[in-house]
């Protein structure tokens, strides 16, 4: 594994300082092995568990646990290294090559989270290894391999932890053996399976860096209902966000104004407004109940009351309803505007279920769209307007679309004309953009941490 260790290192830093702006509670220990030496506290307790080095026990993410996984120590028992991170709300990330060594560190991660948190937060101690798997996993003394790897999984799922697996291959796997590696695959689907979790396959340094999630985010539905074609024929739907824009943290206000020794300072910095007359008659601060807001028309300032303003509000009652159908090639991909939301039947309602499919095929086979108005709850200011073929996006009404007119390039007189040189070197850096130059997408959704966080 030392080919990719350096992926590695940048991997798990980089979770590390995602959860120093994200998730600053969350917990995270470290384990290294195929070290020379032992350092672990079965191996102290009852002997075995060679080769595994405790690099840092479970403590709160901090700046210090960064510069410890950049700096990874590189083992020299079976050719290998690695790294285990045992954490609550975070990961156990085990990165190395798939010997017996493996299963103990795993052992041993379990052991410390067993230790510092018993039986509480079930479902949030979590585990990742990271490996090529491509060497053999030496028999176990007792049963088969699969027996080994069977108890461990369900030690695992009594305890509320999960395992993922991330198996990288690509150039680490050229020589490596066939037999090997699917019998190791199938070891590792014993732990996906027992602790329902994931493998993933990654043969890229991008790949990797994307493959090691975060968090999940539980979907919600944001409308149950019908999806209403006509008056006389309703369907029973729920509608789901199928992707969403991850934002910012939000910053807050530091103050630095308290005492370094008070422990207790919040440094927390409230702001509240005191609003006065204009004319400086008076000094006496204005209550909120003789206060009404007003609005810039030309140099005067309108009052608006809120009970105006609620007379005149938009209350469009909850529904989504079938304004039509058109061809799909009619409607562009650049004129979506927001997320995806996914539409399906009722679960548990066969004649919505049917209804569902049959729509969705038809669409299909016709190329044709639905366009819908939707009012995802009782009184919401905005309606949205999307085509849909069981996903749905946004369309721009007409006061959103503006058409910039640019003149052609050839209306620019000689001096301004690129030369063949120029051309050739403009064309080649558009191609050099090409995601998908061979066919294949270059860089998965899935596997590609978004470049604007990071």
């Amino acid at each position: 594994m030392h080919g990719v260790l350096s992926e590695v290192e940048k991997l798990c830093s980089m979770l590390v300082e995602k959860k120093l702006i994200f998730s600053k509670y969350d917990e995270l220990g470290v384990v290294v092995f195929g070290t020379e030496e032992s350092k672990n506290d079965l191996t102290t307790e009852v002997g075995g568990y060679q080769n595994i080095t405790v690099l840092q026990d479970i403590k709160v993410v901090d700046g210090d646990l960064v510069d410890t996984l950049q700096k990874l120590p590189r083992g020299r028992v079976d050719g290998q290294n690695a790294i285990q991170a045992a954490c609550f709300s975070a990961y156990c990330c085990i990165v190395g090559s798939l010997t017996s060594v493996v299963l103990d560190a795993i052992v041993v991660g379990m052991d410390m989270l067993i230790k510092k948190y018993k039986d509480l937060h079930k479902g949030k101690k979590r585990l990742c290894l990271i490996t090529n798997a491509i060497h053999p996993i030496k028999d176990s003394f007792e049963g088969s391999k699969e027996d080994q790897v069977m108890t461990i999984a369900e030690q695992m799922a009594a305890q509320g932890m999960k395992i993922e697996s991330i198996v990288v291959r690509g150039r680490l796997s050229r020589d490596a053996n066939k037999g090997v590696m699917d019998e190791n695959d199938h070891l590792l689907s014993i732990f996906s399976k027992k602790t329902r979790t994931r493998i993933v396959y990654v043969d890229t340094p991008t790949s990797l860096l994307g493959a090691l999630k975060t968090r999940r985010v539980t979907p919600v539905t944001v409308f149950r209902g019908h999806l209403e074609l006509s008056p006389q024929m309703k369907i029973k739907v729920w509608v789901y966000k199928k992707t969403q824009e991850e934002k910012f943290p939000t910053l807050k206000k530091y103050s630095e104004k308290a005492a370094a020794s008070n422990k207790l300072a919040t440094h927390q910095v409230k702001v509240s407004y005191e609003y006065k007359s204009v004319d400086g008659s008076s000094t006496s601060v204005i209550p909120p109940e003789q206060r009404i807001k007003g609005y810039r028309y030309g140099p005067q300032v309108v009052p608006i009351s809120t009970a105006e303003w609620d007379a005149v509000k938009f209350k469009p009652e909850k529904g989504i309803k079938v304004l039509g159908f058109t061809d799909a090639s009619k409607i562009k991909r650049h004129c979506y505007m927001k997320d995806v939301y996914l539409f399906i039947a009722e679960p548990g309602n066969t004649r919505a279920t049917l209804a569902v499919s049959a729509i969705a095929r038809a669409m299909k086979e016709m190329n044709a769209v639905a366009i819908l108005r939707c009012v995802w709850r009782q009184g919401q200011q905005n309606v949205v307007v999307g085509p849909d073929s069981f996903y749905f996006n946004v369309l721009p009404f007409a006061e959103d679309v503006r058409e910039y007119q640019f003149p052609s390039f050839n209306s620019f007189p000689a001096s301004w004309q690129p030369n063949d040189q120029q051309q050739k070197a403009a064309d080649e850096l558009v191609q050099m953009l090409d995601l998908a130059p061979s066919g294949k997408e270059a860089l998965l959704p899935e596997f590609t941490p978004n470049p604007v966080l990071e």
